[in-house]
């Protein structure tokens, strides 16, 4: 992991862990879902130590720091030493998940194809005719 060296964005996500697949992170970059310096970054742009990197993956928001830069994908612990996380955006990470995780799940509301039970209760009130 030279100092010096560039990466393309969409590999170096890879690399880091981000994104499954070169693929999902390019389609991530053309989506808008990461900024490079506060700018909306393109896919072939390149990746160096220092740079700030906004990655949003679903309700969540990653601040990070470009550590080292990377082309290919090792295990988890050398991809986490790719970046550095800014606290202040782990903590409001952490708070969005405490939130998801207690609040209330949609409840069904009867609408929709009935279940078995219901469907054995129609047939009953059929019958009484």
């Amino acid at each position: 992991m030279d100092q010096h060296a560039t990466v393309r964005l969409d590999r170096w996500l890879w690399a880091a862990r981000f994104y499954k697949t070169r693929a999902a992170a390019a389609e991530a970059i053309g989506g808008g879902k990461v900024e490079m310096n506060g700018v909306r970054a393109k896919r072939a742009r390149p990746v160096r130590p220092g740079d700030r990197l906004r990655v949003r993956r679903g309700p969540f928001e990653f601040l990070i720091t470009v550590v080292a830069v990377s082309e290919r994908r090792g295990p988890t612990a050398e991809a986490a030493s790719l970046y550095r996380e800014d606290e202040t955006g782990r903590l409001a990470r952490e708070k969005l998940a405490w939130q998801l995780r207690i609040a209330p799940s949609v409840r069904y509301e009867g609408k929709g194809r009935p279940t078995k039970k219901d469907r054995r209760l129609l047939d009953r009130l059929g019958d009484d005719e």
